[in-house]
């Protein structure tokens, strides 16, 4: 492992301090086939960007996010992380690098947590795809299983699960006009615009052997409210698109991934984000599938989630199952949106390869959702 990593300042660059760091750092891995980077081009461009960048980097790639690549650029004295889109056939709208990096470049200054830009590259001569390069945030990322050395209590669990909805909430309260973010959505009308949108996504990546979401995509658009408020919202808010502090690990340091990031109703967002809240006693499918520790004691149930938000921001609605159906419909289309560019070849990770039972299992669950709605 290397141990100049803890030694990271602020811009990205090593300091002399070689001391050790903890085993739970995320790290990359090898970069999975047919995903590979051409470093020599890449390297070629940021140095255009970055004058006092030397060397050649050590190239690795993130395998947790299931959208855009992303790797890491391992420089002598500087640590970057490069995202760009996947191949194959993409929604309309989505994997925008340059919008993805504006959002964060405005944002910075008003959530510092952001991860602080390099450069953006919409020249296709490069690798033929826009991309663009961050500076690295060292420290944890929650994922399923919390790293062993971190050794948590259900007391510092809780502690880690308030801490990430506290800065859930923070985001919820930027001033976008201030920060600069006033065109980066559409304004009132977000909720009815998302059901919309998400329906014909849903529309156009069907294949054969997953449910057709009829009756669930019905009850939406009959019980689609008016927005609770207008605000920045992340849109793919998980404890695995969190950094922690190494010294403070229930302490965020970084939020990522803000590819779907826009102006609209927060509850979208407390929605989006329980639609990956696995608990203890979900089904064996939804606990098989998780991707973050939302299992452990401590951690705050769905409702409490709910209720803890709806009390730190004074923002409550009496239709709350629209948003938790709606959240987990949109799950759906993701997961299909992905096994769709699986099913017809046009990307080759074998962990996309069953994403089709997912849909069927996120079916179920949306139905007995409304179900229970319509008994009262």
């Amino acid at each position: 492992m290397n141990k100049r990593e803890s030694s990271l300042d602020a811009a990205g660059k090593f300091s002399k301090s070689t001391s050790l760091i903890s085993t739970a750092i995320d790290q990359g891995g090898a970069v999975r086939l047919g995903e590979e980077l051409d470093v020599l081009a890449v390297d070629r461009w940021l140095k255009t960007q970055l004058e006092d960048l030397i060397g050649q980097p050590k190239v690795t790639q993130y395998s947790g996010g299931a959208s855009n690549w992303t790797y890491r650029l391992e420089y002598p004295d500087q640590d970057l992380i490069l995202r760009r889109p996947p191949t194959g056939t993409k929604a309309a709208g989505a994997h925008d690098m340059a919008r993805e990096y504006h959002i964060q470049k405005q944002l910075k200054s008003a959530y510092p947590i952001v991860p602080t830009m390099v450069a953006l590259c919409l020249d296709h001569s490069v690798i033929g795809c826009d991309f663009y390069v961050m500076h690295r945030i060292i420290g944890i990322i929650p994922r399923a299983t919390l790293p062993r050395d971190l050794n948590f209590t259900a007391t510092r669990v809780r502690e880690l699960c308030l801490n990430v909805l506290d800065q859930l909430i923070a985001l919820h309260q930027v001033d976008y006009r201030k920060a600069g973010l006033e065109n980066l959505g559409k304004g009132a009308g977000y909720c009815k615009r998302q059901i919309e949108g998400w329906d014909a996504r849903y529309e156009k990546s069907v294949t054969w052997n997953v449910p057709s979401y009829r009756k669930v995509r019905a009850w939406l658009k009959a019980n689609t409210p008016d927005d609770s408020k207008t605000c920045i919202i992340h849109n793919d808010w998980r404890f695995d698109n969190v950094v922690l502090c190494v010294q403070q690990p229930t302490r965020v340091i970084g939020v990522l991934d803000w590819e779907m990031a826009t102006l609209g109703d927060p509850l979208m967002d407390l929605g989006t984000m329980l639609a990956y809240w696995v608990e203890p006693d979900d089904n064996y499918l939804f606990r098989a599938s998780r991707r973050q520790p939302t299992h452990l004691p401590g951690m705050l149930t769905r409702q409490e989630v709910i209720y803890y938000y709806q009390q730190k921001t004074g923002v409550t609605t009496e239709n709350w199952l629209f948003y938790e159906v709606f959240g987990l419909f949109r799950l759906a289309v993701i997961i299909q949106q992905i096994y769709y560019r699986y099913y017809h070849k046009q990307t080759r990770n074998p962990g996309f390869k069953h994403f089709w039972l997912m849909g069927h299992a996120l079916h179920r669950r949306c139905l007995r959702l409304i179900r229970q709605s319509e008994k009262g």
